[in-house]
């Protein structure tokens, strides 16, 4: 079930495409966020560590200490300093993992669970935000960056960037249910779900293999939706992101994207919403 490409651990640079814009303009001018979010920005920790380190008292923006984590800055103008040290912009680091099944995706679970962080221990990486989410029990292809543009460029529902799935279900699916994954099912917290694409792939002895296409990245969206027309998921796998395809990358094994890779990625979102996150 698994398509899988081989471990290439090559170092990549990335300029991004810029938006033109009038000098003085609202886009030319730095956009403000909150103290917590620009330590994220710059690579440099999560924006719950970069949290606590605010609280302590660790931070300073342009020698000041700051102890309010929403303080706003212009991350990219300013000079934010933890512990006395200048914190400069990391290079810009494009990665795909194959997340194993049981982990999950964030950088500290507060019920102690291993973490997809877990597989990328040891590599001596700057911090890394991973772009959107695989629920625990599902694998697949997820991707991580320091590029915040980059990623929410990919998320914003109006990109339409798909990811291919493949599912497998318990039980024999009916012709009427595969329309209606195409058409939308109605759950009982009132959102509308469906798949842009279905395709019924194998019929096994206890179920089916199906390929599912979103456009959307709703939470738990796949098996919310299999739940309201009675399937069960046995096993879920994102196999593709856009034009990236897992390939034979096994289960906890990760790899740098080709430039080639990270460009063909923001190809697929349209200038218009480039716009919004590239400058």
């Amino acid at each position: 079930m698994s398509e899988e490409v081989g471990l290439a651990i090559k170092r990549q640079g990335h300029k991004h495409p810029k938006a033109e814009s009038r000098p003085g303009s609202a886009r030319s001018r730095p956009a403000r966020v909150g103290l917590a979010r620009a330590l994220s920005k710059l690579g440099y920790c999560s924006r719950r560590c970069g949290q606590q380190l605010i609280l302590q008292g660790r931070v300073r923006v342009d020698g000041k200490v700051r102890r309010d984590p929403e303080t706003p800055v212009r991350w990219e103008r300013q000079l934010i300093e933890v512990d006395g040290k200048l914190v400069t912009s990391s290079q810009r680091l494009y990665l795909m993992l194959h997340k194993p099944r049981g982990l999950v995706t964030t950088v500290a679970d507060e019920h102690q669970r291993a973490t997809v962080y877990d597989c990328l221990a040891g590599a001596r990486l700057p911090f890394l935000s991973p772009v959107g989410r695989l629920d625990k029990e599902s694998e697949g292809l997820l991707l991580f960056t320091n590029d915040h543009g980059w990623a929410a460029a990919l998320l914003d529902p109006e990109a339409e960037v798909w990811r291919t799935y493949r599912v497998e279900v318990e039980g024999q699916v009916r012709p009427e249910q595969l329309r209606y994954m195409r058409s939308g099912v109605a759950t009982s917290g009132g959102a509308v779900l469906a798949a842009r694409r279905v395709r019924l792939l194998a019929r096994t002895e206890h179920g089916a293999l199906l390929e599912l296409v979103l456009d959307e990245g709703k939470n738990r969206h796949i098996r919310r939706l299999m739940t309201a027309l009675g399937l069960k998921v046995r096993r879920l796998i994102r196999v593709a992101f856009g034009p990236l395809r897992l390939g034979d990358l096994q289960p906890g094994q990760w790899r740098l994207l080709e430039r080639s890779e990270v460009q063909k990625l923001i190809a697929r979102v349209p200038p218009r919403v480039r716009e919004r996150y590239l400058l």
